[in-house]
């Protein structure tokens, strides 16, 4: 990203990221017609408000320079990982349709906590939010299946492995051994996912018996269960192997792409996820994703929207990069105590917050950098460090819509099915009320 050059940007760079958060919680509840035919140009409008005053200052090479690299360095490899998972995701249909009791969401979710280590919460997110979705079309209150699927699947299930998230794939990439994470952040995740499926069994069979009589289901039962599209576990299997390639085999060979340099694995990675892709659109029955009621809406949106995203945090990156020289150098400071001795608790804390609204991935290298940027280290004496990175990055992603990628895609795709949502700030009243009080006990238990 060169971040480097921007070191020292004004923390006023950081308003177009503020207005972009802004437009994406307020626009829709008080100019939803404009948003919803517009939202892909105000995004690009915010992006504009960062690149064009970034080439009168700095130069219209270095804008450009630095565009392209976010384009190909980041965000197409963020948008083809994901379109992968999308579509294959898609074109496995669960047969079948249970009723949407707590016994049952509540399962779901355990398998999901599971799959997202194993799959990554992306995969996992698109697997079994279609199933839920029918499983719940009839009930009257169910707006919360959606936010508690988002906090255990589409985040803090996939805290145990490199496959699991984006953050700790690029721990991975850094030297963090492929198993560490399974054995240093086990304790928090099963407190945190036990957590949250407990306090989401009892919401849910509040509901559900306050509910009484459910109205006409609209997709009656059906207890002929399966898989219909399996054969797309083939290519869901390949997209696994094509991430773990990317960060096994080291050749040490870059191609220049656009002026910018690709790592060969990264490159082979990408253009294997662009045709697993199309083989899993050529070889899916159209009836499958008709059955599941596949739109390409979802990733649309989240695609304009990332790429407004993904281009006005990079001035915000730059200087949290910086460190304590930058224009969020309090951050850098907090970190450590008075004695130079680093603070577990406010590493979990910043990383976490920041990835609330950040992408998490790129914040979790902020981190991993301030804590020393050595691997063998962290993993030994500054273990104590490194999970509490990890654990934030992960964990509070779940904080807002955008803290990771999922968590836009399932509030997409529940509504691309006439479902409500939270609103951008109803979601945060759930975090708030539901992940922060957890953090506050994990932070006493795991990281003071």
């Amino acid at each position: 990203m060169q971040a480097h050059s921007l070191d020292t940007l004004h923390a006023l760079w950081g308003l177009p990221f503020a207005g972009m958060l802004l437009s994406i919680a307020l626009m829709p509840l008080l100019l939803p017609r404009l948003w919803h035919h517009h939202y892909g140009k105000i995004s690009l409008s915010w992006a504009a408000l960062v690149l064009l005053p970034l080439a009168a200052t700095h130069g219209p090479g270095m804008a450009g320079g630095l565009v392209l690299h976010m384009l190909v360095g980041e965000y197409l490899p963020f948008i083809v990982l994901l379109t992968a998972l999308f579509t294959t995701a898609g074109g496995i249909y669960v047969r079948g349709n249970l009723h949407g009791s707590p016994a049952l969401n509540t399962g779901l979710m355990a398998l999901g906590a599971v799959l997202a280590s194993l799959m990554g919460t992306t995969g996992a997110s698109m697997l079994l939010v279609r199933p839920l979705i029918r499983a719940n079309d009839n009930r009257r209150h169910c707006a919360h299946v959606f936010v508690f699927f988002i906090f255990i699947v589409s985040n803090a299930g996939g805290s145990l492995t490199p496959l699991g998230d984006p953050p700790l794939f690029l721990g991975f990439l850094q030297g963090v051994h492929f198993g560490w994470t399974l054995s240093h952040l086990l304790p928090e995740t099963a407190f945190l996912v036990g957590s949250l499926l407990a306090i989401f069994y009892g919401l849910d069979r509040y509901w559900y018996a306050k509910e009484g009589v459910l109205p006409r289901d609209p997709t009656p039962d059906d207890h002929r269960f399966g898989i219909v599209g399996a054969v797309n576990l083939l290519p869901l299997a390949l997209i696994v192997g094509l991430v773990l390639m990317s960060g096994l085999w080291k050749p040490g060979v870059v191609v220049p792409l656009l002026g910018v340099d690709v790592a060969l694995p990264a490159l082979l990675r990408d253009l294997g996820l662009v045709a697993v892709t199309g083989l899993s659109l050529a070889i899916t029955p159209r009836r499958v994703r008709e059955a599941n009621q596949f739109s390409w809406a979802p990733m649309q949106e989240v695609a304009k929207l990332f790429i407004g995203i993904f281009v006005t945090m990079l001035p915000v990156l730059a200087m949290l990069k910086a460190g304590e020289a930058g224009a969020f150098g309090a951050v850098a400071r907090a970190v450590s105590g008075a004695d130079g001795a680093p603070r577990p608790w406010a590493y979990f804390w910043l990383s976490g917050l920041l990835s609330s609204f950040l992408d998490n991935a790129p914040t979790y290298l902020v981190f991993f950098n301030l804590a020393g940027g050595d691997a063998a280290t962290l993993m030994g004496s500054g273990a104590a460090v490194l999970a509490a990175i990890s654990a934030g990055s992960v964990f509070m992603g779940a904080n807002s819509y955008i803290g990771n990628a999922p968590n836009f895609m399932v509030k997409a795709i529940v509504e691309d099915r006439g479902l409500r949502m939270p609103s951008f700030f109803g979601y945060m009243a759930w975090s708030g009320a539901v992940l922060i009080p957890l953090f506050l006990l994990m932070t006493w238990l795991f990281f003071v």
